[in-house]
């Protein structure tokens, strides 16, 4: 009798080993699936804001002796204005540190930033006049003014521009 309660004690003992074996087994399964998940995921979300940046809408700023290029920001305002181009006109001086021009219509500011203080590069809305500003050195922010975008290239020459100027979009190369 007594072996026979040895034996069943050595084999429930066994059993517990065993079956303990599969289930840390199956739940580093479990847990290395979840990892390569969000491994998978977190590739996709990567991707996605490669995209985002290959997408973002960008204008080119020209008088024909200097050329701007400006990436805008999703607002709805940079959208309205990305939709008017191409446009040509009036590049305007006004105070001491920016261009303005005047779109064909005015901009939607629905849920677009407000441009605070900032330095050279910056595009902006001035809603009240309805003209475009491009600051080619630092500004307070002022009310009714919003940020469109920012100039990537050459935004040094943005004082430099004068006369009759276009806007484009930029188109990317693939």
């Amino acid at each position: 009798m007594k072996k026979t309660i040895g034996i069943l004690v050595v084999v429930l003992v066994i059993s517990i080993i065993g079956i303990s074996y599969f289930i840390i087994n199956d739940k580093e399964l479990d847990f290395q699936k979840d990892v390569n998940q969000v491994t998978e995921e977190e590739i996709n979300d990567d991707n996605k804001i490669e995209e985002e940046k290959e997408n973002r809408m960008k204008i080119s700023v020209s008088d024909g002796s200097h050329n701007i290029i400006f990436e805008l920001n999703d607002s709805v305002a940079a959208n309205d204005l990305y939709n008017q181009l191409p446009l040509t006109v009036e590049a305007e001086n006004f105070s001491s540190n920016e261009k303005i021009f005047y779109p064909s219509n005015e901009l939607n500011i629905d849920e677009t930033p407000r441009a605070n203080d900032g330095g050279r590069g910056v595009l902006a809305y001035y809603e009240p006049w309805g003209d475009v500003v491009m600051f080619y050195d630092s500004f307070s922010s002022a009310s009714g003014l919003y940020e469109l975008g920012k100039a990537i290239e050459n935004e040094n020459q943005i004082s430099n521009l004068s006369g009759k100027i276009t806007i484009d979009k930029v188109e990317e190369m693939e």
